[in-house]
């Protein structure tokens, strides 16, 4: 594949949206950690608690990053889902 692109038309070096699910709960200190990133627990009856961080990462690097740094804390991962691409309307910055 040429150039980082996947078959569909994917990018690994653009922003897209993706919601990461792991087994356990973050503490307060991701929040400054995950900026823009959105945190929720929820709790399972079968498995305890399960966490989902939600938002927009500027590359597949990124993406890494995050995923080696939960791996490094122990979080068992569950899910990493691809929600959608960044339009280039919501890559410009806001003027207020």
């Amino acid at each position: 594949m040429a150039e980082g692109k996947h078959a569909k038309g994917f990018f690994f070096h653009k922003p897209g949206h993706y919601r990461i699910r792991v087994f356990g709960t973050l503490d307060a200190s991701w929040s400054d950690r995950l900026e823009g990133l959105r945190i929720t627990a929820d709790e399972d009856r079968e498995h305890g608690s399960i966490t989902s961080i939600q938002g927009r990462m500027r590359d597949q690097a990124e993406l890494a990053g995050l995923l080696n740094t939960l791996y490094e804390q122990h979080f068992t991962l569950l899910s990493v889902q691809y929600l959608k691409a960044e339009t280039a309307r919501e890559q410009q910055p806001k003027i207020s």
